[in-house]
């Protein structure tokens, strides 16, 4: 492409983007300084080389995914935070009180205030955060909290109710070989071990034992599988192109609501932001998600932003690529 099919293609996508309308020749002549029949061939063009689509509601044209794809690689630039956007993340970053999971939890709010498209973090515990310790607090004669420290500082607690038939002794004692046989275990390698050497252990003294050792595996499930926390996600309503087919938007929250394939939005991360547009996403044809990796503080995730095709890309990749970089330091 020549420099004005290119600066073509960028204006016919932010605009697109911005009025959610297909884009005709007339409305890009004054700023092109083109007749309208020039700036139509060169939209014939850019249409052969499969950047652009016609559709069948007007003469004008719309950006393919091929023509995205060419956008976020070629053609867009990372829009900066406004002083605005920038203080409502500041204040999340310079509350020292908060875990990095509340932190992140309350960026993927403001990301879906500062975007109107559904945001979502996927976080778990990373493999370099290791077991210091499991306490069991008794609340009263039927329910205790089992408590998880980890050296990253992490804990994690859960209140199970307990059977008539259980003793809570037995699960303290159970606790205790648990502290002298796992400290220093990483906490996704836990259950596999509490399967293989602390169940074999405490069959030979607790007559429940099953029952005990689902009460640990429960506790310890809690930090290995992933913590998801979604906002905004009636935001697929106010996007133009659902908001007149009930049938999609119900398709679509429908997906978001089925954890298993939202888990595997995480799928495939490589270094830094990735964009997956239309077919790219393995989630779904008509949406596109933005998402970066974090690490820190013994927590990974990803942090990901869904939305339409037609996604604000220069305003979700700024934003994301500001994130990350104040939740690892990199400031």
């Amino acid at each position: 492409m020549d420099k004005r099919q290119k600066d073509l293609l960028k204006e016919i996508v932010e605009s697109y983007i911005k009025n959610v309308k297909p884009v005709g020749s007339s409305s890009l002549c004054e700023k092109f300084n083109c007749s309208s029949a020039t700036i139509r061939n060169e939209m014939a063009v850019l249409e052969k080389m499969g950047l652009l689509e016609k559709t069948h509601l007007s003469s004008g044209r719309i950006p393919s995914e091929k023509g995205y794809r060419y956008y976020v690689e070629n053609l867009m630039v990372p829009k900066e935070l406004t002083g605005d956007d920038v203080l409502k993340l500041q204040t999340i970053f310079q509350n020292n009180s908060l875990e990095v999971s509340d932190a992140i939890s309350k960026c993927v709010e403001i990301i879906s205030e500062i975007t109107n498209y559904t945001s979502v973090v996927l976080g778990k515990s990373s493999k370099d955060n290791l077991l210091r310790q499991i306490n069991i607090i008794e609340v009263d004669d039927n329910h205790i909290v089992a408590l998880v420290c980890t050296s990253k500082g992490i804990v994690e607690n859960k209140q199970f109710k307990i059977p008539n038939n259980i003793s809570i002794k037995e699960i303290v004692k159970t606790s205790e070989i648990i502290n002298k046989m796992l400290v220093g275990t990483p906490i996704d390698e836990v259950n596999m071990r509490l399967e293989y050497e602390i169940k074999p252990e405490i069959a030979k003294i607790i007559s429940q034992y099953e029952t005990i050792y689902n009460i640990f595996y429960d506790t310890f499930n809690d930090f290995t599988k992933n913590n998801i926390v979604f906002s905004g996600k009636s935001n697929i309503l106010k996007q133009p192109e659902y908001s007149s087919n009930i049938e999609e938007v119900k398709r679509i929250i429908d997906k978001l609501d089925d954890e298993n394939l939202v888990t595997k939005i995480e799928d495939n991360q490589e270094k830094g932001i990735n964009i997956y547009i239309g077919n790219e996403t393995e989630f779904d044809s008509n949406v596109t998600i933005i998402k970066t990796h974090y690490h820190v503080n013994g927590e990974e995730g990803t942090i990901a932003v869904v939305g339409p095709k037609r996604m604000e890309y220069d305003k979700v990749v700024g934003l994301l690529d500001y994130i990350t970089k104040q939740i690892e330091g990199d400031k």
